[in-house]
């Protein structure tokens, strides 16, 4: 890939006139052509009003709103900030104030964000699509006359996203246009991407893997993408049906989901994937076999992290061999296995999983203590224990870091933690994950009182303050927690405490 392309060469693959986006709810298509000529539209607009580098927040469902919206920040030479539309307020704060937002794209209902970014003194714009389809973001004005939009650059931070970390507030993640292109190139590369391919976007497009994964990579290959709203099961068959879908990526969720209803919503033995993509948690061996047998496509999964700009290994397509419980060998990645000294270590030994690339991070947003602890002679730590065979091919065997992987959406137990100990009934608490056959990893908490309180009140308490998928499914009322030698808490031995069977 030459390393100088940005994400305004993303369409050079392309035909113009071929279709690049389909919405499967109204049959709406907007060619590429289409698509660039209104990206460098709302450039222009939003390059009149704002300085390179200023940082722009997006609050869309997945669409042409957000894709136009996303692709002509990234071309003004300004950062891109897509947050959760489910993020409650004090969430939406924390993010517009760590990105350092000065401005914010929403739908044009009402919506929380809306009235944090007023008080913050933002700008608030709405992404609407006009009777022929057009996309336009109002509130911004015309761009000024003759205005020359300057192409971004390789090194231009292109998309600021947050990771949840083992701190109680997640990390700011700055990834340039050269790193977008590296990952989309390496994912392209890897599966054979071409104009003949059409993909289904499952995944929420404010996602490093919806985004990356499943519409900035096929769109670099000049195929087309099908993007529905949100996720909907009942949809699935008919929208591949329709636009003879080719392949899909998605956490394994969404394939247990499709599973569990294939018979009852008729899907064909014979789906017509070339193939299924995993990641984001890990895919059990029993769902693999499911969907390859269900469906009669290869199941392929992949590992991935924000930090990396998405992926970073993957098992290959047909006939290089696949092996179910690996997450398959570094796609153009380097990828290795280092002990806490920062050796690398040979195959069949354990230790942390380190990689580097063009596609990896320069490095945390405001945050040289992270810095410091995750880079280690030029190599990225992910915090995930794992091993490499002899082949290169990696097997995780778990998070060093305490994460909960709740179906794809890493959760940090320390800002669960915080909002608990915020209810004036709640003495300590430790959240910590708990197996679940849905998600792969559920939100639990154990809760020591000093006051009168009910595990459902707790709950409410969460669900007023965090998205729902934060708020712990259990709450375990204790007396105390568990403790080491020493009277550290240790969420390991929480959970195993309040897991037995």
């Amino acid at each position: 890939m030459n390393p100088r392309l940005t994400l305004a060469d993303l369409f050079t693959r392309a035909q113009p006139g071929h279709a690049a986006v389909i919405l499967p709810e109204d049959g709406f298509t907007t060619s590429y052509r289409s698509l660039t000529v209104q990206i460098e539209a709302l450039a222009a607009m939003l390059r009149g009003v704002l300085r390179p580098g200023q940082v722009v927040a997006i609050v869309l469902a997945n669409g042409l709103e957000y894709l136009a919206s996303f692709l002509a920040v990234a071309r003004a030479r300004l950062v891109a900030a897509p947050l959760n539309p489910a993020y409650k307020p004090d969430e939406v704060r924390f993010y517009l104030e760590d990105s350092g937002a000065a401005a914010l794209i929403v739908p044009p209902e009402a919506h929380p964000s809306r009235d944090v970014a007023r008080e913050l003194g933002l700008s608030v714009w709405s992404a609407t699509r006009d009777g022929r389809g057009q996309v336009r973001v109002e509130g911004v004005g015309l761009a000024p006359t003759g205005l020359d939009v300057e192409p971004p650059r390789p090194d231009d931070v292109a998309l600021f996203l947050h990771t949840s970390g083992t701190t109680s507030r997640p990390k700011g993640v700055p990834l340039t246009h050269g790193n977008l292109m590296a990952s989309v190139d390496n994912i392209a590369t890897h599966y054979q991407l071409s104009p003949a391919d059409t993909g289904l976007v499952l995944m929420p497009q404010f996602h490093v893997h919806g985004l990356v994964g499943s519409t900035l990579a096929p769109l670099y290959a000049g195929g087309t993408i099908v993007t529905p709203p949100r996720f909907s099961a009942s949809g699935l068959w008919p929208a591949v049906r329709a636009y003879h879908v080719t392949w899909y990526s998605s956490a394994p969720t969404i394939h247990q989901i499709l599973l569990a209803r294939a018979d009852s919503d008729s899907a064909p033995a014979q789906s017509g994937f070339r193939f299924i993509r995993s990641c984001s948690a890990a895919l059990s061996g029993l769902t693999l076999a499911g969907l390859e047998s269900r469906f009669g496509a290869p199941v392929l999964e992949a590992y991935a992290m924000t930090e990396a700009s998405h992926q970073m290994t993957s098992n290959p397509l047909p006939p290089g061999t696949r092996k179910p419980g690996s997450v398959g060998r570094g796609t153009n990645v380097e990828v290795g296995i280092m002990d806490e000294a920062g050796n690398l270590l040979p195959a069949g030994t354990q230790g942390e999983v380190v990689i580097r690339g063009p596609n990896v991070t320069h490095g945390y947003h405001n945050n040289p203590e992270a810095n410091a602890t995750s880079f280690t002679n030029g190599w990225f730590r992910t915090g995930d224990r794992g091993v490499m065979d002899s082949e290169g091919y990696l097997t995780l065997i778990g998070r060093i870091k305490e994460l909960i992987n709740r179906g794809g959406e890493k959760i940090s137990p320390l800002e669960i933690d915080a909002v608990l100990l915020e209810h004036p009934a709640v003495a300590e608490v430790a959240t910590f994950a708990a197996p679940d056959p849905k998600y792969g990893e559920e939100v639990h908490a154990a809760v020591v009182l000093k006051g009168e309180v009910t595990a459902e009140q707790l709950q409410a308490h969460c669900g007023a303050r965090l998205a729902d998928f934060k708020v712990p499914k259990v709450i375990h009322i204790t007396k105390e927690l568990p403790r080491t030698a020493t009277g550290k808490v240790q969420r390991r031995q929480v959970a195993a405490a309040f897991l037995k069977s």
